[in-house]
């Protein structure tokens, strides 16, 4: 058995999108993701066939600078109509290794989030079930004869179970009482329509190092769903929130901590966001698209069939790009970003037979194999 096997895991940055609407967020723009992709060291090693692995992982994120482009709009603090949201995701995920190279998971996120702008009385909360996540997944070499570098690529169904219509009863105390408001889509639990997902995963191992590149995209064939923004829009354009595309990029390099059986660090750059096109299908209806890049340093420690993680993601660059409303239109809308992401996550490991089922280290391969 190989000490780089036992003591390096990856900690990146980055999902799926998966949550449906996989899991991302930037504030406004809606691509979340609490998951933190990673090569098979970041669970001990490759799971063995039979094994389960059970994981949760949060996100959290506070947006209030807003941008079009990448220019930020400052003056939006000064008028008063600054918006902001606050974005708590909880990521709930099941892996099942079916064989030595094939596994199935099963993800659902919960989503407690809230929004509010300076120059309104009242501020509007969400929470509830997100978009279910169910595929498959496969590595394209054999684990076994293949611990130095390997490619998993993942496929899926992103299915419709987050509410996408959710509304609060608000007072703008303008002598109507209380009265019903659409939540902004970026606060909505689910996106209102099917998709499909791709992920994968690459790593390779460079002495004590080991590298990274992984990704995520979720592809939303259905061109908007039946939530209507306000009673009162009559712009047939943006009347209905789109069903929008998400992506999710992620790249570095992990490096275990020397003397310290089961910790290591990582660094590298996130990339998320949603395209103004979708990959497939019409792409009108209300969103936000744009992106964030992110720098991320993260630490892993393993402990017995017990894995924590935690990121912390600095954003150096955020564009509010134009959709294609804005387009037709001859517009640019804004969206607000986060100046701080926070990932954190916890595994465990559990089931297995033979000789691969593992506590603590990756799974036993000899040493002319690695």
């Amino acid at each position: 058995m190989v000490a780089f096997s036992r003591t390096l895991p990856i900690v990146s940055v980055i999902v799926t999108l998966l949550a449906a609407p996989p899991a991302f967020s930037q504030g406004c723009i809606v691509a979340r993701s609490s998951t933190q992709f990673s090569g098979p060291e970041s669970g001990g090693g490759y799971m063995s066939k039979g094994e389960f692995d059970f994981s949760i992982g949060l996100r959290h994120q506070f947006s209030f600078r807003h941008f079009v482009g990448d220019v930020e709009q400052t003056q939006r603090q000064v008028i008063g109509n600054q918006v902001m949201n606050k974005v708590n995701l909880l990521n709930y995920n099941l892996t099942y290794q079916a064989t030595n190279r094939f596994s199935f998971t099963v993800n659902a996120p919960m989503l407690l989030a809230s929004r509010r702008s300076n120059n309104s009385p009242y501020t509007t909360t969400a929470q509830g079930l997100g978009d279910i996540i169910v595929g498959v997944q496969g590595w394209i070499w054999d684990p076994r004869e293949n611990s130095k570098g390997n490619v998993q690529i993942g496929l899926g169904a992103s299915l419709p179970s987050g509410r996408s219509d959710l509304k609060n009863q608000v007072d703008s105390f303008n002598g109507k009482g209380l009265q019903d408001v659409v939540l902004d889509y970026s606060i909505q639990p689910g996106s209102g329509g099917y998709g499909l997902t791709l992920n994968w995963q690459a790593f390779k191992n460079l002495g004590s190092t080991q590298t990274y590149f992984n990704g995520s995209y979720i592809a939303t064939p259905q061109n908007y769903n039946n939530t209507r923004r306000s009673s009162t829009s009559t712009n047939v354009l943006t009347m209905y929130n789109s069903i929008s595309d998400q992506y999710l990029l992620e790249a570095g390099a992990a490096h275990a901590v020397p003397h310290i059986k089961g910790l290591s660090v990582s660094f590298g750059p996130r990339w998320e966001g949603v395209p103004a096109k979708d990959l497939i299908g019409e792409s009108l209806g209300f969103r936000r698209p744009g992106f964030a890049l992110s720098l991320a340093p993260g630490v892993q420690y393993i402990h017995g069939r017990h894995l924590f993680t935690g990121t912390y993601g600095r954003a150096i660059l955020r564009d509010r790009t134009r959709s294609v409303p804005d387009r037709i239109s001859g517009g640019h809308g804004d969206a607000a970003f986060a100046d701080n992401l926070w990932l954190a996550s916890y595994s465990f490991r559990f089931g297995g037979r033979g000789k691969n089922a593992h506590a603590g280290h990756a799974m036993d391969v000899p040493d002319n194999k690695n």
